[in-house]
């Protein structure tokens, strides 16, 4: 960590955690103990993102696309998050870290949901790091989602359609409560984004690692802040344009 520049910290970073079926078999285990094994990356990630300063840290834990895998692991997916919820909540609490979720929660099952809303609810007065779980979510469907709030206001003549801009739909997506992510880090050699925040990630910088999930640390993470350091971030600009920029 004494590489990074304190000066130069993403404020939101964003995670695609993939291969923890891959480490299974890699181990000959079953995939379920993949994501077993990725509770200790994320406990990881979480005290990393705290220690550099990073304000919110959004990981992508179950998408849409997910529900089509065996229903065995599906339930014990959930069963795990239910468990992990309970388990880590007093010390989220006791680190002063805020747990949001986004995505469609109401399609999961009543026990995640229950537990899911006591804990936003319990750690929502904390002012560290914002963890946000991406759950039962897909970037597209976010957008839909968004596109018929606005048919329906105009509809309603709440809003008219010259209204409409960029700044509008960024208040209307799950993500309004947090800054667009600077960075996005997938793991597991992957290089896709997998309908991960799409509209999100128009200027996101990418950082692709071979590392599986279960195997990520926060020194991983800290080698994907310093490599998001070193890249020059134009917004559509020249070069020149943003030297001259820094030197006023």
């Amino acid at each position: 960590m004494h590489r990074l520049d304190r000066n130069k910290i993403p404020k939101h970073v964003a995670v695609i955690m993939d291969g923890n079926g891959r480490w299974a078999k890699q181990h000959g285990l079953k995939r379920i103990f993949g994501h077993r094994n990725a509770l200790t990356s994320v406990r990881s990630a979480v005290e990393g993102a705290s220690e550099t300063g990073i304000k919110f840290l959004t990981l992508f834990t179950f998408s849409t696309e997910n529900w089509n895998r065996p229903k065995d692991e599906i339930e014990d997916l959930m069963n795990m998050l239910v468990s992990t919820i309970e388990k880590e909540l007093p010390e989220l609490n006791k680190n002063c870290v805020r747990l949001k979720t986004i995505g469609n929660i109401a399609k999961m099952n009543d026990k995640v949901q229950e537990k899911l809303k006591k804990a936003t609810i319990f750690t929502a007065e904390n002012t560290g790091l914002t963890l946000t779980l991406a759950l039962n979510y897909g970037s597209r469907e976010e957008i839909v989602e968004c596109v018929k709030c606005c048919v329906q206001e105009i509809i309603n003549k709440k809003m008219k359609t010259n209204e409409i801009n960029e700044m509008l739909i960024s208040s209307k997506l799950y993500t309004n409560y947090m800054p667009e992510p600077e960075l996005i880090i997938r793991t597991g050699g992957e290089k896709r984004i997998s309908n991960f925040l799409l509209w999100q990630a128009a200027y996101s910088e990418f950082y692709f690692t071979e590392t599986f999930w279960p195997d990520f640390r926060k020194q991983h993470l800290f080698d994907a802040i310093y490599d998001y350091q070193q890249r020059e971030r134009r917004f559509g600009k020249t070069s020149e344009q943003i030297k001259n920029t820094n030197k006023i």
